[in-house]
């Protein structure tokens, strides 16, 4: 039943591994359920209806992947873009939230009929392999870097924009203690180290003032105030294009790095390097995004943060659908598992970010024409906090070092330049010109 439900493989998966894997991902993740109310409450939408909104939509995306794709990666509301919806769309371009569900909407429409099409699966191909194996490296730098300012271990600056944290406060402390704790635990092979790192840096952070427990049951808030709430009088406006188009690119590459890089670091990839069910991925995407937009919330998009329970033994859907129950359940018990600080997850994040880096090893620094736009894809990551950037700016970079360099073929065919990577060059370049 399992086999057939999720694609757990007996074989070489354990049900014990796969559901700390979830439990892993969530708990890494959990920190979403706090932080999207805060940022879509900017526009006016009711805060405790857009966390009710944020759980369900996380429970119906993570379910599909898990039933559909039965793959171990789960789905919410997407950080970066839910910041864009809030503070580009409503706040600064002056649109209202109804305004911003809609263009979440269409977007969601329009991936839905990407990949029925094929279209998206064919837009990963067109990114040549080698730049697909930088993909992960510069992930596991992104999510480290989360991790560490997070956790307050790298502040911000005036004179630097980044600096060394304050290692007299007690939370940085705890979290560098977190991290040893983890790493120690990785280093003898303890399963569930990540698991096991986060609930004892929570309990640690208990007497320490880091911790801090509001209560454990809530009735959750009614969805009410923001179900079903778009403009449809302005479906057919210059505006809402706009809108529509930079949602789709942000999502679409932060999903397609965040599938490649995870896939990669679980080998789930076959010997051209393509990701297993990629298509079914790519609609628990576009089915999540179109049901969170119905439900009231910004893009739905597949997190990063699986790497977590990736890393910790989860390989099929049994994972996922772990981590879509603990959503279902933070519905009733939001005090408790909001009180897990940014602190105790920086281990995971960190240490996820550590396990990421070896796909670096695949790529050629000394072969220039393909090590530049390697190091520009992987660099350009946490320098922009931006998965979609790091890869627009790699195969930017691809095809300009090639075509000034007059190189056209490489000694690996899967990596030399053709019509379609350029057609992707052309389109990047005008999206950062125009949008």
């Amino acid at each position: 039943m399992l086999k057939k439900l999720f694609g757990f493989d007996a074989a070489t998966m354990t049900v014990r591994k796969e559901v700390i894997g979830g439990i892993t991902t969530f708990l890494t993740m959990a920190y979403i359920l706090a932080v999207n109310p805060s940022i879509l409450s900017a526009t006016g939408m009711d805060q405790g209806a857009v966390f009710t909104t944020t759980c369900i939509s996380a429970v119906v995306a993570t379910a599909i992947m898990a039933l559909y794709a039965k793959l171990p990666f789960a789905l919410a509301p997407g950080m970066g873009l839910n910041a864009f919806f809030a503070f580009t769309v409503c706040i600064t371009m002056g649109y209202t939230w109804q305004f911003a569900l809609t263009a979440v909407l269409i977007e969601g429409i329009i991936f839905v009929l990407l990949t029925l099409t094929g279209m998206r699966q064919k837009i990963v191909e067109a990114i040549p392999l080698v730049l697909r194996r930088a993909i992960s490296p510069g992930i596991g730098l992104f999510i480290a870097f989360i991790g560490l300012k997070s956790a307050g271990i790298v502040a911000s600056s005036e004179a630097t924009f980044l600096t060394l944290g304050n290692l007299h406060d007690p939370a940085v402390l705890l979290a560098i203690g977190g991290i040893l704790l983890t790493s120690a635990l990785l280093v003898k092979g303890v399963t569930g180290a990540l698991l096991i790192g986060i609930l004892v840096t929570t309990v640690v952070g208990i007497p320490l003032g880091v911790t801090h427990f509001n209560g454990i049951v809530s009735v959750p808030p009614s969805i009410e105030p923001i179900f079903w709430q778009f403009e449809w009088h302005n479906v057919l406006t210059v505006d809402m294009a706009i809108c529509v188009l930079t949602f789709l690119f942000i999502d679409m590459f932060d999903t397609i790095g965040t599938l490649l890089g995870v896939s990669n670091r679980a080998g789930m990839v076959d010997e051209k390097g393509n990701v297993w069910r990629l298509s079914q991925a790519f609609m628990a995407d576009a089915v999540g995004t179109t049901v969170g937009a119905m439900l009231g919330t910004s893009t739905v998009t597949t997190y990063v943060e699986s790497a977590s329970g990736v890393n910790v033994g989860g390989r099929s859907g049994l994972t996922s659908i772990t981590t879509a129950l603990c959503f279902a359940v933070a519905l009733l018990f939001a005090p408790l598992f909001l009180a897990i600080p940014a602190q105790a997850t920086a281990s995971a994040l960190i240490l996820v970010g550590v396990m990421m880096m070896h796909e670096v090893r695949k790529v050629d620094f000394s072969d220039y024409v393909t090590g530049i736009p390697c190091f520009v894809c992987i660099v350009m990551m946490p320098l922009t906090y931006s998965i979609s950037d790091g890869i627009l700016m790699g195969v930017i970079s691809y095809v300009l070092v090639h075509l000034l360099s007059g190189t056209f073929k490489d000694k690996d065919e899967r990596n030399s330049m053709n019509w379609a990577t350029v057609c992707l060059a052309i389109l990047f370049i005008l999206r950062y010109a125009f949008l």
